[in-house]
């Protein structure tokens, strides 16, 4: 018989399971670790967790009760032994050990099931985070399993989350208002022109709501309870139409709960000065573009993302302090979240986005 006769055994090709696949290979992920919620975006899935900052740990054994919804819904109604806690204070982390442990509950209530590779993780971080706290957030998270942390500035992610052509010589200037921050940025060419943050947000509007309830009603509410009244009420200009609420507290004096009215218009002067700094944070931001940017700006107007955003009557509060368009983003509370997912997506052409 030939050599040309014979038959050889034709290639066998093998295809791994899908389980197996998710063995050898899990997903990468993404977090927006935020003053006032986290969110987490599973590579190719999207978000797969929204959650408040908020643990609930037992005094005595250090361990924690509950994290996130469960943990804020807990708030200011547990026992001496239990303390609630908001780990993250003006975007960066305040205490490091319950963000440890919030970041490693979050983590494993995505990934499900065990890999013999760990995930890389892409964190959104404020712009002006200092090198100590760049060093505590990648050690919160290490602690977690990751096997890589990158750090990305906050307003690239959101201006990438808004759907802003950040990879174009175009001025595209970004807004981005959480709970503990408002940064405003202008992103061109993949990097950042400009950053200024300030770390006035919506926590401040929520403080400046409870102390003007302390002072005007002598009632003591938790900041929890403001930030319900901020939903409801909050403005940033007058609505045309007048509302009031039923709302109860702790009397300062007797300490005996008590309901107050309180209505949109005495909200509204509660929310002043944490919004004029806002919009000085916008101002001093466009007296810094370069005649080319500004020209940009004018042309499509500035975005505004994160939860912040969501305050009634901001973006034409900002235009008409401005003579400029404001736009708010699609999901503003998911873009810093959105924006560091499709960096982890395509993390190859990406990766120059992170911080070094």
């Amino acid at each position: 018989m030939s050599v040309a006769e014979l038959e050889l055994p034709q290639q066998i090709s093998i295809s791994t399971p899908t389980w197996l696949s998710r063995f050898l290979s899990p997903s990468d992920l993404a977090m927006d670790l935020g003053t006032a919620n986290t969110l987490i975006y599973s590579a190719k899935q999207g978000i797969v967790l929204n959650e408040p900052s908020v643990v609930a740990v037992d005094e005595e054994s250090g361990r924690p009760i509950s994290v996130g919804l469960e943990a804020k819904e807990s708030f200011g109604r547990t026992g001496k032994n239990i303390r609630c806690i908001r780990p993250m204070k003006d975007g960066v982390i305040s205490d490091f050990e319950m963000t440890s442990l919030m970041i490693k509950t979050f983590i494993s209530r995505v990934r499900r099931g065990w890999s013999i590779k760990k995930p890389r993780l892409v964190v959104g971080v404020p712009s002006g985070i200092t090198p100590v706290e760049k060093k505590a957030v990648i050690e919160a998270v290490r602690s977690s399993g990751i096997s890589e942390v990158l750090l990305c500035e906050e307003p690239m992610a959101a201006a990438l989350g808004a759907g802003l052509p950040v990879e174009r010589a175009q001025g595209n200037m970004v807004v981005d208002i959480g709970g503990g921050t408002t940064e405003v940025a202008v992103v061109s060419l993949n990097g950042i022109v400009y950053s200024h943050s300030i770390r006035v947000a919506g926590d401040e509007l929520d403080e400046a709501i409870e102390r003007l309830i302390r002072r005007q009603f002598g009632v003591k509410i938790g900041i929890f309870d403001a930030e319900r009244i901020k939903i409801a009420l909050g403005s940033a200009l007058p609505t045309g139409t007048k509302k009031t609420i039923q709302f109860s507290g702790t009397d300062i004096s007797s300490g005996i709960p008590r309901h107050f009215e309180i209505s949109d218009a005495l909200v509204r002067i509660a929310l002043q000065e944490p919004i004029q700094a806002m919009v000085s944070s916008v101002i001093t931001g466009l007296e810094n573009c370069t005649p080319e940017i500004a020209h940009d700006i004018l042309l499509k107007g500035i975005w505004l993302t994160g939860g912040g955003s969501l305050l009634k009557g901001l973006a034409e509060r900002l235009s008409r302090e401005t003579g400029l368009k404001f736009h708010v983003a699609a999901d503003p509370l998911s873009c810093v979240a959105r924006g560091v997912g499709m960096i982890v997506d395509n993390l190859k052409t990406h990766r120059r986005l992170c911080l070094a």
